[in-house]
């Protein structure tokens, strides 16, 4: 692990408190290219509402415009959980050079867990994955954010 890789991380989970804070499911995401942070997001689908504004989404679409291509080779994505089939799909359309995410996602994973989108040889693109980054910490946001719904939907 990169000591800029939790640097970022650190940066994403800072998003995905703010997902939380508002209802959302607490997922962030920092988009990096050139050593610079192109853009940070993070989940809105409830607040927007948008079934595709997920972190990721919203973060390479951000990313892209304000480098002005889609082709995003030389940037790196921090989310701080493992991105889904739709998310997933986008980082290779997009071209994306690296993925790093937190804790993973058996659930609904295409990077690793459930599917390997972004390593399928069949696909025209492939991006180089690290997970694992501030696991525990990013998993713990999620599991307190789950908690406290179940405790206002049975109490």
């Amino acid at each position: 692990m990169e000591k800029d890789d939790i640097f970022y991380m650190r940066m994403a989970i800072e998003e995905a408190e703010k997902a939380a804070a508002r209802g959302e499911v607490p997922v962030g995401a920092v988009l990096v290219a050139g050593g610079e942070v192109i853009a940070r997001s993070h989940n809105r689908k409830e607040t927007a509402p948008d079934p595709t504004a997920h972190a990721e989404i919203i973060a390479l679409r951000e990313a892209a415009r304000r480098l002005g291509r889609w082709r995003l080779t030389d940037a790196a994505l921090y989310v701080t959980k493992e991105p889904c089939v739709m998310c997933s799909g986008a980082m290779v359309n997009a071209r994306l050079g690296r993925l790093v995410y937190g804790c993973a996602d058996a659930k609904g994973g295409a990077a690793e867990s459930l599917y390997n989108i972004l390593s399928d040889g069949r696909l025209n693109h492939r991006v180089e994955v690290s997970s694992g980054v501030l696991e525990e910490e990013n998993r713990q946001i999620l599991k307190r954010f789950f908690e406290q719904k179940r405790v206002k939907i049975d109490g």
